[in-house]
């Protein structure tokens, strides 16, 4: 039995209502900015008083926070669905590039400019973990064993470490996955040089130049992919 089945009537009133506030969010996000968010313009949207929207969200900060992570879950779900029904590094780049562009907004609220005077709290992008691990792994997958062994080699008798080496000792953005530094270096460069290409393309820098960004992005995957 779900949570939903066992709620109280007042339980799903208030879940009903919540959504409904955080729908009328994201609508001020796509007209405004996430900086023009207001809790009285949804309470005049949705015809009530400013102080009855505050016992659902404490606050502008508290509802951001709210819709963060509500971004952040459906991209892992939709990345960790697509992992789970057999897609490689490759196959999770155009199910991101299409979840970017299903809602643009949605994506600029996790990877746009910071919202001004927006704190986010410490657990806000817990959920973001669940992103990277789908992608080391899928990026582990790519990395073969021998390369592991030369890679360890080189590194032995280079005089300057390269960067997998610097990775493996900075990795606290890839958590616990056990990822070896080959793969940890093509997560890294997967996420700056896909997030790079879809961030111009979202905010309309492409807009003019006369080619397709479609294919900008399948080049700058196939010149990443070992």
């Amino acid at each position: 039995m779900g949570k939903s089945d066992t709620a109280t009537p007042r339980e799903r009133y208030r879940a009903q209502v919540r959504t409904e506030i955080k729908e009328h969010a994201w609508q001020q996000i796509a007209t405004a900015g996430a900086s023009a968010l207001s809790l009285n313009a949804i309470a005049k949207q949705m015809g009530v008083s400013g102080p009855a929207l505050y016992r659902y969200f404490a606050g502008r900060d508290e509802l951001i926070t709210e819709l963060i992570r509500d971004a952040y879950r459906s991209l892992a779900d939709t990345l960790g669905a697509a992992a789970a029904e057999g897609a490689d590094l490759s196959g999770l780049a155009h199910v991101l590039r299409g979840w970017a562009l299903a809602d643009p907004h949605r994506y600029f609220l996790l990877y746009g400019t910071p919202v001004p005077g927006y704190h986010a709290p410490d657990d806000t992008t817990a959920i973001s973990s669940e992103i990277m691990a789908t992608l080391l792994t899928a990026c582990a997958a790519l990395v073969p064993e021998a390369q592991e062994v030369q890679e360890a080699q080189e590194v032995e008798e280079a005089t300057e470490a390269p960067f997998a080496t610097h990775l493996e000792k900075h990795r606290a953005w890839a958590g616990d996955h056990p990822a070896p530094p080959a793969a940890l270096h093509l997560a890294m460069s997967f996420w700056t040089r896909m997030h790079g290409v879809l961030s111009l393309e979202l905010a309309g820098h492409f807009t003019g130049m006369g080619f397709d960004p479609d294919r900008l992005f399948a080049a700058e995957l196939d010149a990443l992919l070992p």
